[in-house]
């Protein structure tokens, strides 16, 4: 649905680096590699990195956002336990973001991905592709159905496992506003044994990866449903008097 109201510009807020990991966290072996040699510099969004793209519904198909069916033959499905997973995207002040494309891909139930190079020796499902994509309505609010994914080790150090989880990219109304995350299942105790997740300082933080059971929110017979809010950079207030936390 289309909206007349005037988009938001200017800077986004700085990012939290005392939030986020650190870039450097041995125990999770591939981020020596990846991380920076030097020291950081910080630098002004450009115009085009605060102001676009803008998303619309008529690039989705009929069911981007069914995995369970999306990749499956006429009349058939995927195997594993069906769930819905919702919830909202909001910036920092707690405002709905609009618009905003979210793509979402995971393992199937056995926890393998539909990759050339996986090497878990858990079965291909032929019915699941393991990605779909949706679009925020005006307050933000996103849905999908999927089946929730097996976990599977991986080689990191001898006996390292991911707990279950689905990946989520989200692309807001910036280039400077995505975000890759990943979401787990409440209750799951790999998530605590996690090297990744470790490698997270706060522990509300962590807590914020976990989606809830929403028995509200289940379809009866059918499927259960997890509630993930996903949180993308907001935009800066202006400054009143000096003060960095704004108005």
């Amino acid at each position: 649905m289309s909206s007349n109201q005037r988009p938001e510009t200017g800077a986004f807020y700085a990012r939290d680096r005392a939030w986020h990991p650190p870039a450097l966290t041995p125990l999770y072996k591939t981020s020596v590699a990846r991380s920076p040699q030097r020291a950081l510099l910080s630098l002004d969004g450009t115009k085009s990195e605060i102001t676009g793209p803008v998303f619309g519904h008529n690039m989705l198909n009929e069911l981007d956002n069914d995995l369970i069916v999306n990749y499956a033959k006429p009349g058939e499905m995927a195997i594993g336990q069906r769930i819905l997973v919702h919830g909202r995207v909001l910036d920092e002040r707690g405002k709905g973001v609009a618009g905003a494309l979210v793509e979402f891909w995971q393992a199937n139930a056995g926890g393998r991905y539909r990759h050339k190079k996986e090497t878990y020796l858990a079965p291909l499902d032929p019915n699941f592709g393991g990605f779909g994509r949706t679009i925020t309505d005006e307050d933000g609010y996103y849905w999908f159905k999927t089946i929730q994914p097996g976990p599977y080790p991986w080689m990191n150090w001898v006996n390292d496992w991911r707990p279950a989880h689905i990946h989520f990219s989200v692309f807001g109304h910036g280039f400077a506003q995505r975000l890759i995350t990943q979401m787990y299942f409440e209750g799951d105790p790999l998530i605590w044994k996690c090297p990744i997740v470790k490698t997270i300082p706060d522990e509300e933080a962590i807590k914020q990866l976990i989606a809830p059971l929403d028995m509200n929110s289940t379809i009866p017979m059918d499927m259960r449903a997890y509630k993930f809010d996903v949180v993308l950079r907001g935009r800066r207030s202006t400054l009143f008097e000096n003060r960095k936390e704004g108005n």
